[in-house]
């Protein structure tokens, strides 16, 4: 777990990242707060709350009696809202120090090109 940030926000994080991923399909449904709550050693209240955020932002839904399932459309919002941030937080301030340094487009996507890891190699770390 990252302390730099509440636990109710990581398991949000998690099963969001898992809907992107494609590990938690449409339709699906998520594990319980009681599984993450005993997986994480934390209190299920904690767990109910990261699974809350995703249900009060249209994630997630309940089936009554049942449990939590990933919504219609959520992975493409989600990736939608990530690519967004993506842009705010790393881009915006990138091209901005990019600016100070006299760095033109051209030059930060030789940049980008020389620094970024092959696809082979990015295959491989990933396996």
């Amino acid at each position: 777990m990252d302390e730099s940030k509440p636990i109710f926000q990581q398991i949000a994080e998690r099963i969001e990242n898992d809907i992107i991923s494609g590990a938690l399909p449409e339709e699906t449904q998520v594990p319980s707060t009681n599984e993450f709550a005993a997986f994480l050693r934390i209190n299920p209240a904690t767990a109910n709350k990261g699974v809350g955020l995703l249900v009060d932002s249209g994630v997630l839904y309940k089936k009554r009696g049942i449990g939590m399932f990933v919504t219609r459309g959520a992975r493409d919002r989600l990736t939608a809202e990530r690519r967004e941030r993506f842009r705010d937080e790393y881009l915006a301030p990138l091209l901005a120090e990019a600016r100070k340094l006299g760095i033109d487009e051209r030059q930060l996507a030789a940049l980008i090109q020389t620094t970024a890891p092959s696809p082979s190699t990015t295959t491989k770390e990933s396996q």
